[in-house]
This record gives structure tokens, sequence and C-alpha cells, in this order.
């Protein structure tokens, strides 16, 4: 059993995560996913965030396709920003799916429904809100002006879509990929954990339970 969490740039989707998570008593898994990922691919976990959040610039993508035209011309790089790219990928593929098989995992990111879309004991959410909120949201957490915070929305949606296409051919923005598709500025982070945490109850139901806060009878 597992609950995957796709998110769009500030909706809430760690939030939400660490909420259900806490409820049926299991256990979420966001940076620790990263921190495995580096491990293995030998990088830091800040490369391995930067590099899942970057897509390739303009000069990264010339020299690629001159490298192949003229390779008598210009040497590539010791190891191309794509093959880097896609041996990550095989690496976050094989992580995935070894911490799924632990079950009553909440996970977060990483293209985690697309690496896991043939497990039938799977609950795939994708949490959602209006631009205007996302921005607002990742303004105040970083603390920069509202068109940083509009550069750094439109950057992050843009290359996970990219991710999911390149890799995956799945549209991101697809609803059908998932099971649901929840909204924050209109259910609250609240309102979303709630939602999925009754899901997880009916799917699961000898398998989910509620965490007592110390003290409850």
């Amino acid at each position: 059993m597992i609950i995957t969490i796709s998110r769009e740039s500030g909706a809430g989707g760690s939030a939400v995560a660490r909420g259900v998570a806490k409820a049926l008593g299991w256990r979420v898994v966001d940076n620790e996913l990263i921190d495995e990922i580096a491990a293995r691919s030998g990088l830091t976990p800040a490369e391995v965030v930067e590099r899942g959040e970057r897509a390739p610039g303009f000069l990264e993508r010339l020299l690629r396709l001159l490298t192949r035209a003229a390779p008598e011309i210009l040497s590539p790089p010791a190891e191309d920003p794509e093959s880097a790219e896609a041996r990550l990928v095989k690496i976050t593929e094989t992580v995935v799916a070894e911490m799924a098989l632990e079950g009553r995992v909440v996970m977060v990111g990483r293209a985690a429904p697309a690496v896991l879309k043939g497990d039938r004991d799977g609950l795939h959410v994708k949490i959602v809100a209006p631009l205007a909120d996302r921005i607002a949201a990742v303004s105040a957490r970083l603390g920069g002006s509202v068109e940083a915070a509009t550069t750094a929305v439109a950057r992050s949606d843009a290359n996970r879509a990219r991710y999911h296409w390149q890799y995956y051919h799945r549209d991101w923005n697809d609803a059908a990929h998932y099971h649901l598709v929840l909204n924050t500025a209109a259910l609250g982070l609240d309102g979303a954990v709630a939602t999925i945490v009754g899901r997880a109850k009916t799917l699961w139901p000898a398998e989910t339970r509620e965490r007592r806060v110390a003290g409850d009878a």
C-alpha cells in the first residue's frame, strides 16, 4: 500500500503528505527519498533537487546538438547532461520501487505515479491550487518578490511536465493519471488530508488506523 502525492509548486503537497502520514500512522517519504537517490548517484541532496527542478538550458541543448552533428569539431563533455539526467531517472525509479514494496508509505514527487502505474495497491493523488494562490505561497516561503515567485512556479511546473513527458510519455496535467485531484484553495490543507485519509481507509480498512494523540482514551 502506497499513497503518492504529486503537486503543483506552491499548492501545499508536502504539507498534505505529512498530514496524511500522521493521520494513518504511515511513513512519509519526501526528503528521505532525495537523500537515498543522492547516496546512490554520488550527488549531494541539493544537486538532486537542483537537477530535478531544472530544465536543460538553451546553451546546453545547442551544445548537445552541435556535438551530435559534428563530433569531430566539438568534444562531448565528460557526461552529457541528457545522459546524466537519464541515469538519475533510472536510479530514482529503483529507489521509488523499493520504497513502495515496504508498504504503508506516503511518497512525495519524483514521478512516482508514472513509475508505479502498474501497481494496483496504490492511491495516486495530485495537489493543485489556483496560480495566484501558489505564487503567493511561494513568495511567502522564499521571502522574495512576486515576480521571482512567479518565475519559480512557472519553471518548476514546466520542468515537472517536461520530465513526465520525456521519460514516461505522460501528460502531467491529465487528471486521468491520478485517482484524486484536490484543490487546496477550495478544500484547505486539512480538507485535502481528510479526503485522502478517507479514501485510504476505504481501500485498506485493515491496514489504516488513526494515530492516537497522547492522552486520548
